[in-house]
């Protein structure tokens, strides 16, 4: 992501390939019509964006390719996201946006699962709600590159859900890697010590509130500085 510490003198000298990454922007509605985002903030012990709030997720692993989904990916985001990617590797990062969000919050984006179900570890938080994760009500927000020549690279796509479709309780519970987890409303973003890039994906977010049908855009690494493009 373009906030990585980045120091020309330790800089890797080749380009390490960016590794698949996912978040998710989950949101709930006030009473009076605002719009909240849950963060969390990375504890201090975290060499990347130490004590930075951030969304839930982090990278894609190898088994989310074949995570035991109930539902697909929608038409609109698979259509988005399998311009630059394989259909495997899209149902791979939003299967590990919500993976992560289960293990970093204690909250489940799933269904009730049809019939008994053995899942494998990084799963079973589903299981023990008897659940099955859901990827369909996730809309792809936007994408970003974390920039050149910084020793840690992530190709991180970012997806949005409402809170209505969390399976059992709201409650937040956290394993550790996101601390101080928190409700946030878009006009008191400004309280938070927020990345760069993640001030980015906020803005995405707004104008996909508005106009949900406008093109998916992405943050890339240019000569000339960062810009942003329409996937």
């Amino acid at each position: 992501m373009p906030d990585a510490k980045y120091d020309k003198k330790t800089a890797p000298k080749t380009s390490p390939r960016p590794k698949l990454a996912a978040s998710l922007l989950l949101r709930r509605q006030r009473a009076n019509g605002e719009i909240e985002l849950l963060f969390g903030r990375r504890s201090t012990g975290h060499v990347f964006m130490p004590s930075k709030y951030v969304f839930p997720g982090g990278r894609v692993d190898p088994t989310d390719g074949y995570a035991p989904l109930a539902e697909e990916l929608n038409d609109q985001t698979r259509t988005v996201m399998t311009r630059v990617l394989t259909e495997r590797r899209a149902r791979a990062a939003a299967a590990a946006a919500l993976r992560e969000t289960a293990e970093e919050t204690g909250l489940i984006l799933g269904k009730p699962a049809e019939t008994a179900c053995s899942f494998k570890a990084p799963w079973a938080p589903f299981e023990a709600a008897g659940a099955q994760p859901n990827a369909a009500p996730l809309d792809v927000i936007t994408r970003a590159i974390t920039p050149p020549k910084r020793p840690r690279r992530f190709d991180a796509w970012f997806f949005t859900c409402d809170v209505e479709h969390v399976h059992g309780t709201t409650d937040l519970t956290s394993n550790g890697e996101l601390e101080d987890l928190r409700w946030v409303a878009l006009s008191e973003r400004g309280t938070l010590d927020l990345p760069i890039a993640t001030q980015y994906v906020i803005g995405e977010l707004e104008g996909w509130l508005k106009d949900p049908a406008r093109p998916v855009r992405y943050l890339r690494s240019t000569r000339s500085g960062p810009r942003v493009e329409t996937l």
